[in-house]
């Protein structure tokens, strides 16, 4: 009986009172939607850093098709192995792998002073891409009531479309610089938002779904009267 009192129910903890849209909850998926806005970026600022990665790096055109489309292909590694791992790691911490390997990638795209180094780094990104954009509107909705979650789970793919817009703009304001540091800034600059996700995401709670998959009711609870205080 006491286990019973702790479970909540769907419509209770998804806030079906008519409750308006919980600033908590919004900026919580606000926070995780950063993540699209990387994602977004990093495709966006490879279309005008490509041009100068093949005059300093003399590549070839077939390496920089390789270069532009691998994110692709690791990004499905990625999208694959997000479900297994959000489930055994939880929906935040792999939110934070997904920001790490954006910033490993980030760094080894900046710092690339050869072709098989930015390729590694696009690599690490793609995968980081992969998790990316499956985990963001999963922690979104899981952490919205009904009346809110199609408003709070379109944050992710708003911050994608920004994020793209970001990469023009950096492609823009940074073709100024020297030839072998402007695209070094372009694709290195994203270790910034990246290590800012890291340690926001930290101070963010878990998916409450996620808490009640593992048994863990209580601490499932507390997390929903955060987003919905009327269940107090």
């Amino acid at each position: 009986m006491e286990e019973g009192r702790e479970v909540v129910s769907m419509e209770e903890a998804n806030g079906e009172n008519g409750e308006g849209i919980n600033k908590y909850a919004c900026g919580c998926a606000a926070v995780a939607s950063m993540i699209s806005i990387i994602f977004g970026y990093d495709t966006g600022v490879m279309s005008g850093a490509m041009i100068f990665i093949k005059e300093d790096l003399k590549v070839n055109d077939t390496q920089i098709s390789v270069l532009a489309g691998i994110l692709n292909v690791c990004a499905l590694v990625g999208s694959l192995a997000t479900g297994r791992t959000s489930d055994f790691l939880g929906r935040r911490y792999t939110i934070v792998l997904a920001s790490i390997m954006f910033l490993v990638g980030s760094v080894l795209m900046g710092y690339a002073p050869n072709y098989p180094i930015l390729l590694t780094g696009r690599c690490t990104a793609g995968v980081g891409v992969g998790y990316a954009f499956m985990i963001a509107p999963v922690y979104s909705a899981e952490i919205s009531s009904p009346k809110s979650r199609g408003f709070i789970t379109s944050l992710p793919e708003l911050g994608i479309s920004t994020g793209i817009l970001t990469g023009y703009l950096a492609n823009y304001f940074m073709v100024a610089l020297p030839l072998k540091l402007g695209w070094r800034m372009m694709l290195g600059i994203a270790t910034v938002p990246s290590l800012g996700l890291v340690i926001g995401i930290l101070k963010m709670p878990e998916s409450p779904r996620w808490l009640v998959m593992r048994g863990r009711l209580g601490e499932a609870k507390r997390i929903c009267i955060n987003f919905h205080p009327q269940m107090k």
